[in-house]
């Protein structure tokens, strides 16, 4: 009981001083109520300040996150670049093994032709797997951004700037140029 009769007058006390407050408003001075303005205009406009650096650290941490995934998506998208550079020589030689032409009554020869040509098959199912893809662009248009120009040769067969002759396929990963096309481009006759 003493509980609820200390509780009822602390309230009662609450209430007087609230009262006190207002009525003590109601009396201030108009240079204090435009002061106490002035304060709630300047605490609005740090608010609103505090507001938008939250969102500019909000929108900062969403790039941030954007860049990483885009940074692991190619890292993960191109990490064979490298390792696919070294394996490239290595199909270059099966191919110029299989351009040796042997006579033909040689079975041992063809054998091993055979040979060369199913492990370079296998090796070529191996590539487009990885996504890598060869640029073998004979009887097109030059493209200087996948082929490099070893030599030009008159021709009249070709319009100018067709690619006649590639003499070393260029790769490119997941649509990525990792070695472009050398080849040889006509020109106009003379």
């Amino acid at each position: 009981m003493e509980n609820e009769e200390n509780g009822s007058s602390e309230l009662e006390e609450v209430v007087a001083t609230e009262g006190q407050a207002v009525e003590d408003s109601a009396e201030l001075p108009v240079e204090d109520i435009e002061s106490l303005r002035a304060k709630i205009a300047e605490l609005e406009d740090q608010i609103n300040e505090q507001k938008e650096t939250v969102l500019r650290a909000k929108a900062e941490e969403q790039n941030i996150k954007r860049r990483a995934d885009n940074d692991i998506s190619n890292a993960r998208k191109f990490a064979l670049e490298r390792f696919a550079n070294d394996l490239l020589p290595v199909v270059d030689s099966l191919e110029r093994g299989l351009e040796i032409t042997a006579p033909e009554e040689n079975e041992e020869i063809k054998v091993h032709q055979e040979g060369v040509v199913l492990t370079l098959k296998m090796f070529e199912g191996v590539l487009v797997k990885h996504n890598l893809e060869a640029v073998s662009p004979e009887g097109e248009p030059f493209d200087p951004a996948l082929h490099q120009a070893v030599s030009m040769q008159e021709s009249g067969d070709c319009e100018p700037n067709t690619v006649m002759t590639v003499m070393q396929k260029g790769y490119t990963l997941s649509g990525r140029l990792v070695r472009p096309a050398m080849v040889v481009v006509s020109k106009a006759p003379a």
